[in-house]
């Protein structure tokens, strides 16, 4: 028995689209880095980007458990001497709910040329309105 490989123009990409007001932020990207790396689709490899397109609403609504709204943070470096910054989730929430989302998901991705690819068909808004209506996203339920 052979091992059938997809071809690129095998591959059918749909689009969904999920609503993040009061779902857990983790327990949320796990599932989207596995739809957004074609983990749900029986022809998935792992060394192709055989993933679907994920539009993500209401990223500002994003639940958190504990006290990880004070207390977990988010570092960012220049590379010079003593420019370590640090904000909280909070924060973060508050000024740019997308990127907690985005840094999330990408946690969850592989880190190696493919990561690229597939954050490109990633689209997160902080309220409810999308520019991807052509599409015709299906909801998807997490």
């Amino acid at each position: 028995m052979k091992t059938l490989s997809p071809k690129k123009n095998e591959i059918e990409r749909k689009w969904y689209l999920v609503d993040a007001k009061g779902k857990t932020l983790g327990r949320m990207a796990s599932k989207i880095a596995a739809i957004l790396r074609g983990k749900n689709k029986s022809y998935f490899v792992p060394h192709m980007d055989c993933g679907d397109f994920v539009v993500i609403i209401n990223a500002q609504d994003v639940h958190t458990t504990g006290m990880k709204k004070e207390q977990k943070m988010y570092y960012t470096h220049s590379g010079q001497y003593g420019k370590l910054k640090s904000t909280t989730l909070k924060k973060m929430l508050d000024e740019k709910p997308e990127k907690v989302v985005k840094l999330a998901i990408t946690g969850m991705l592989p880190n190696n040329k493919i990561r690229k690819q597939i954050l490109m068909k990633l689209k997160i808004y902080a309220g409810p309105e999308h520019k991807h209506e052509a599409q015709n996203p299906e909801l998807l339920k997490i």
